[in-house]
């Protein structure tokens, strides 16, 4: 499938999507924005594809909606696709509707979607990398929300992830002052996972899903992202039944019976997913 706003590369196991208008810091389109679901939804349909890295060309990541979208939306010449709003219908039973909607489709992925942060992370482009699981990040990353000094709100759901990651206090801070965040800063606040100088980014982010791919269980990781952030709408008690519910089930795996039998035998794994 051709794309035109991103790349698509599957390798190893690993599918990479590269956000790819490095002249525009990779700013936010509508075309983008299908693209970027066609792919993930792509890769997570893939039984080869056992992670996804998410990243961007050039010397960004992702600087916000593209303005002449947000031109568009002031002067009455764009309106919002059909789905663009919270609360849109679930397409999928099996899944909360809390991760279907324009964004936050990503928790609902059951394969592991690192977030590769090359540079600016601003406005929807912050969102985005809120969604991924895990954020490393270049030193020249920087985030901001933008929304304040665009005459905007905390949209697509930052309200609801921000503070779950630093906190309370600390996201009003981000989203009220719609200040610059370098990379150090956002490993201290726990925004991202780990920093690394700029060359160095890839290859480790790349060693990192690497690891996942050759040597963990891709059922695990389905499972375990789904305990997760379905825990944070249960209690303590029901994230109790269904872990337990959940081993009970991991125990009459293939995947179980592998990751016995290779470190018993002290040999690679080979899990199946299944």
């Amino acid at each position: 499938m051709a794309f035109e706003h991103i790349t698509f590369e599957k390798k190893n196991g690993i599918a990479t999507v590269t956000l790819n208008r490095p002249d525009k810091l990779n700013a936010w389109t509508r075309i983008m924005e299908r693209e970027v679901r066609s792919a993930m939804e792509d890769a997570d349909s893939d039984e080869a594809v056992r992670v996804i890295i998410l990243t961007g060309a050039g010397r960004g990541f992702c600087a916000g909606a593209d303005m002449d979208i947000l031109s568009g939306i002031e002067d009455g010449s764009q309106k919002r696709e059909p789905g663009a709003v919270q609360g849109t219908t679930a397409y999928n039973v099996a899944i909360r509707a809390d991760f279907q909607t324009q964004y936050s489709y990503f928790p609902s992925l059951s394969k592991p979607v690192i977030g590769a942060i090359n540079g600016p992370a601003a406005g929807l482009g912050m969102v985005i990398s809120l969604y991924c699981d895990i954020r490393f990040a270049s030193r020249e990353a920087i985030f901001m929300t933008a929304f304040a000094k665009r005459g905007l709100i905390a949209e697509h759901g930052i309200s609801w992830m921000l503070p779950r990651l630093i906190g309370h206090s600390a996201a009003l801070d981000l989203l009220l002052s719609s200040r610059k965040v370098t990379a150090e800063e956002a490993l201290r606040l726990g925004l991202v996972n780990q920093v690394y100088d700029a060359d160095a980014l890839m290859p480790a982010v790349n060693a990192y899903a690497a690891d996942l791919a050759q040597n963990v269980s891709p059922r695990s990781m389905a499972v375990m992202k789904r305990q997760v952030y379905n825990a944070e709408f249960q209690t303590l008690n029901e994230a109790v039944a269904v872990g337990n519910e959940e081993m009970i089930k991991s125990f009459a795996s293939e995947d179980f019976k592998e990751g016995v039998a290779h470190f018993l035998e002290k040999r690679p794994a080979r899990f199946t997913g299944r």
